[in-house]
């Protein structure tokens, strides 16, 4: 409990820092010269060079363990932006986040290996995925007002600058607190060859199909990302409404997320109706105007609020023993592609078509391909459930 506590802590700073990024960087990059097509590049190559990042990480935290790779991933994110601060055109900007995308493509694989780690028990590998939820949300709500706060205080050099420290400092803490190994854990081991005379089972196949929920869910945010500030305006006022909505969106997130007892729903159960709902509230923003964009958030964050733990779910009983690392890694590959193509797409057809149309429409068809609740490994943690539950 003692190392969860700690990681939560980290996540907090880490995920704050992160956060306070999101209402800054469409209005900075517009000052810098940036158009709206240039903007979706800049933030869809953050997430591309997330790939071999993720595939890296996959192997290395599964060999070496969580430690390293969290200390490389903050203090070289942190010194990534205090290079940010300086940025005087446009392609400095692109190749920044690119260099940030493939450092920070270290940490979610890592933590999540982490957590899952700390216990063999489904349902406690559950509330330790919401805990990390909880925390990330928490750092969500308020760190996007914060940001545009410390803008509108410190300009545009000076937030990067803070933010920069800030990673860095997490970085070193994380450095002296996290251990190096955790003895005793049935997940969390160094993947090991086969010794002769005792073959291991064949890992199960793992079916592409349900990688294309992440990336589907992941293309939806790049476009909210997009096209929030965007729509927003410029200017201070501008990047303070993205704040206080950004922030109401996490509100929404925190709510459901401090829902315990919906971890004892199954998975498949909790992201149907997840999906559904974030696709209705996209809908509602291309298509009903008059209806508050506050208040769409917020339900759109609560259905996020049960959509990531339940994933988180879904995807350690997809993993096993010693694979942990590679299945959180594959799943953070998927979300990479898809927060790449939301915000490339978003910027290419915006003028033909609403960004929230195009996210109401990749939720649905994330929907539609999600495997029925009777298959496969849906099924068997249904049943892990259930036997915890009698």
């Amino acid at each position: 409990m003692k190392t969860a506590l700690w990681l939560y802590l980290f996540l907090f700073l880490a995920f704050f820092d992160l956060h306070a990024q999101y209402p800054i960087l469409t209005p900075f990059a517009i000052s810098l010269g940036a158009g709206p097509a240039f903007i979706g590049w800049m933030m869809g190559m953050y997430s591309l060079t997330h790939l071999p990042g993720n595939l890296l990480a996959g192997v290395l935290v599964d060999r070496n363990g969580s430690r390293r790779y969290i200390v490389f991933a903050l203090t070289a994110a942190g010194i990534i932006l205090l290079l940010q601060a300086h940025a005087q055109l446009p392609w400095h900007l692109l190749l920044l986040r690119a260099a940030s995308g493939f450092a920070l493509a270290f940490l979610s694989p890592a933590c999540m290996t982490l957590l899952a780690s700390l216990s063999s028990d489904t349902v406690t590998q559950g509330k330790y995925m919401s805990g990390h939820g909880i925390i990330h949300t928490l750092a969500s709500v308020v760190s996007p007002a914060a940001g545009a706060f410390i803008v509108a205080k410190a300009g545009y050099s000076g937030t990067f600058s803070t933010l920069g420290w800030l990673l860095i400092f997490t970085g070193v803490m994380a450095f002296f607190s996290v251990p190096r190994h955790l003895p005793g854990t049935a997940l969390y081991k160094p993947v090991k060859p086969e010794q002769p005379g005792k073959p291991e089972a064949p890992a199960k196949p793992v079916s592409k199909r349900y990688y294309l929920l992440p990336f589907f869910v992941s293309c939806s945010q790049g476009v909210l990302f997009f096209e929030l500030p965007l729509s927003q305006g410029g200017g201070g006022s501008g990047i303070i409404s993205t704040g206080i909505l950004l922030s109401l969106l996490s509100l929404g997130a925190l709510l459901t997320l401090s829902l315990f007892f919906l971890n004892r729903l199954a998975p498949g159960i909790r992201i149907a109706c997840a999906l559904l709902g974030m696709a209705v509230c996209f809908f509602a923003l291309a298509a009903f105007r008059s209806i508050p964009a506050g208040m769409i958030l917020f339900i759109l964050g609560a259905a996020k609020g049960v959509l990531f733990p339940a994933m988180a779910s879904l995807f350690i009983s997809l993993g096993g023993a010693g694979r942990m690392g590679r299945t959180f890694s594959l799943q953070s590959i998927a979300m990479s592609l898809g927060a790449f193509a939301g915000p490339v797409a978003a910027g290419q057809l915006r003028d033909y078509v609403s960004p929230y149309f195009i996210a109401f429409l990749l939720l649905m068809t994330a929907l539609l391909l999600l495997p029925p609740a009777s298959s496969g490994r849906l099924a068997s943690y249904r049943s892990d459930l259930n036997s915890h539950a009698a």
